[in-house]
């Protein structure tokens, strides 16, 4: 087998390069004996690699960042040193993410922090993510939000696995009618000089598009799910979306008790570890992944800073349910601010979990509802002409 290399020589200099060896263990054995310390080392597949084509253009999965911040939860919570559980890891993880573990370990080896250092590398780890961990390492318990990091990963792989399926499958049926059926289906109409609804002189026009100029709906496409993606990552775009996301039906509801489990689960740890409650909220507001929400906790810090009670604050914001600001008084009057949000957290996570299993409920017969609506139309569209062409010729 062939792995390619990358290392630094004994006068500190990086080397990229190949090594034939049986396997990875001894291909690092062979550049140990050469004095070379390894930062990367991953099997040459070829040219035609995709894992590598995805490490040049495409971002980390979510299934091997939820393996990898599994495993270095794991690794942290049974006492192994951070650095000694990244060493292992980037020789574990897959050929996208393991030159980010290998750049994250001599980043910490250096000094830095692991938060840090992932911040470096928004191709794998969110702005939500990095801050977490920021949260974890000011509390004490990276370990402990860690894991949670991987609980949530595993959850968003989970529920995208049956959406996505769906999705491309009624693609691909709708790509196959427009561009194969109906093209057919239009000659034998030609043929027999078919008098044709409106429906389906509809459908043909778009297939007869979709056929002829293929090039220009490729164009359009790629062109509008590039331009609607770069929208939203400018700062417009980003908060025109985090404000729209809690006024849609049923989705906007729970994203907000998501958001409320993270916000006072994150918040308790904080608090519980001695973070006073301006620091905690600063970093706190980083970690929910909303601009409109970040900016309003930012402003309850600041008020809170000027003295201002944090129930007062939570409670005249119109961002946040009554209950948090009623808790959170409670928590202040008893000095038992940490507790308070514990439990809080526990009933905002019920009631999502609640709501994740209604939606989940809904959203099979709704799929499959647009589903049929739309093969439904189709066939309607291509199957009337022929049904009017039989009656035709009986008679």
């Amino acid at each position: 087998m062939r792995f390619r290399y990358v290392a630094k020589d004994p006068s500190g200099k990086t080397i990229k390069g190949t090594v034939d060896a049986q396997d990875s263990k001894s291909a690092a054995g062979v550049l140990r004996d050469k004095k070379m310390l390894t930062i990367n080392l991953v099997e040459d597949k070829g040219l035609l690699d995709m894992g590598d084509f995805s490490l040049k253009f495409g971002g980390v999965s979510v299934s091997d960042m939820a393996n990898f911040t599994r495993q270095l939860s794991t690794m942290i919570t049974a006492g192994l040193p951070l650095t000694d559980a990244l060493s292992l890891l980037r020789l574990q993880s897959g050929p996208k993410l393991s030159p980010v573990v290998s750049a994250i370990l001599l980043d910490v080896q250096s000094g830095v922090s692991l938060s840090e250092a992932m911040g470096k590398h928004p191709q794998a780890f969110s702005k939500v993510f990095v801050s977490l961990v920021k949260a974890g390492e000011a509390a004490g318990v990276v370990e402990t939000i860690l894991n949670r990091l991987a609980d949530n990963l595993e959850k968003s792989r989970e529920a995208m696995i049956y959406p996505v399926i769906v999705l491309l499958g009624m693609v691909g049926v709708m790509m196959v009618m427009m561009v194969v059926v109906v093209p057919k289906l239009t000659e034998v109409y030609k043929q027999f000089n078919a008098d044709l609804p409106v429906a389906t002189k509809t459908v043909i026009a778009i297939s007869d598009f979709m056929v002829n100029y293929w090039f220009i709906v490729i164009i359009l496409m790629g062109g509008l799910v590039a331009g609607g993606v770069a929208y939203l990552k400018t700062p417009v775009g980003k908060r025109w979306w985090d404000d729209l996301l809690y006024k849609i039906p049923i989705v906007g509801p729970l994203s907000k008790q998501v958001m409320m489990t993270e916000l006072t689960r994150t918040l308790a740890l904080l608090v519980g570890a001695g973070v006073s409650v301006v620091e905690a909220l600063n970093i706190v507001a980083d970690a929910l992944g909303n601009v409109v929400i970040e900016s309003e906790i930012k402003l309850i810090a600041k008020r809170v800073e000027k003295g201002f009670p944090i129930s007062i604050s939570f409670s005249e914001s119109g961002h946040f349910p009554p209950i948090a600001g009623q808790m959170i008084a409670v928590g202040e009057e008893t000095g038992k601010l940490d507790d308070v949000l514990t439990k809080l957290s526990s009933y905002f996570e019920s009631e999502s979990e609640q709501k994740v299993k209604g939606l989940t409920a809904a959203i099979e017969p709704l799929i499959i509802i647009l589903l049929g609506i739309g093969v439904g139309f189709l066939i309607f569209a291509i199957i009337l002409p022929i049904y009017d062409i039989t009656n035709k010729s009986i008679t």
